[in-house]
């Protein structure tokens, strides 16, 4: 009798265990990513650029996590702006100064910044990180949406601007579509301006 509970026993905590591992292999199959994996943008969702009180709205709790030098795909995989399609670039990011009527302020920004520097971890100085777009809003990205920003390591300006830059120029000169353009610089920024 002794040896059929025991073997019951331990068959439970087998079973237990399987399911755990299950569990956790599941939960960090779900959270790994490959830099060259594209993904799909999604335009934003957030209300407008208006930023009455300036109050930086809550994400979901989350552990974010930099790969490389680039953010964690869940956390801030990018958003667009529904405003800036390949049809209306000649009106919104090809006219001169049009970034400088939707970028929100640094009130909004700077409270941001603050609440996902915990989320990703990060124990240096908020100084040494720009709160930056991953599409940039030169390049049609979402102004406002926590999704579309992260704490970027290092002050700006920096490598990521000039590749932001050079998207930008072959977008208004139709060498590179619009669409194209937002999903390079939301995969990998680093390689974003190969074979431009």
């Amino acid at each position: 009798m002794r040896n059929a509970k025991s073997w019951r026993t331990s068959l439970i905590i087998a079973v237990i265990v399987a399911l755990a591992s299950a569990l956790l292999t599941g939960l960090h199959s779900t959270h790994s990513y490959t830099a060259s994996t594209p993904h799909s943008l999604t335009p934003s969702t957030a209300t407008s650029t208006s930023y009455a009180g300036a109050t930086a709205p809550e994400l979901a709790t989350a552990s974010c996590h930099m790969h490389g030098l680039l953010p964690d795909p869940i956390c801030t995989p990018g958003s667009t702006n529904p405003a800036v399609t390949q049809a209306t670039i000649n009106q919104t990011i090809c006219v001169p100064g049009y970034t400088k009527t939707i970028r929100p302020p640094a009130s909004y920004t700077d409270q941001l910044k603050a609440q996902q520097m915990t989320e990703y971890d990060f124990t240096d100085s908020i100084h040494a990180h720009e709160e930056d777009h991953l599409i940039s809003l030169e390049l049609g990205g979402a102004p406002s949406d926590p999704k579309n920003l992260w704490p970027e390591p290092h002050a700006s300006p920096n490598a990521k601007d000039m590749v932001e830059d050079t998207l930008h120029t072959a977008v208004c000169n139709n060498r590179l579509s619009l669409q194209a353009a937002q999903q390079r610089i939301a995969t990998d920024w680093t390689t974003a301006t190969q074979g431009l």
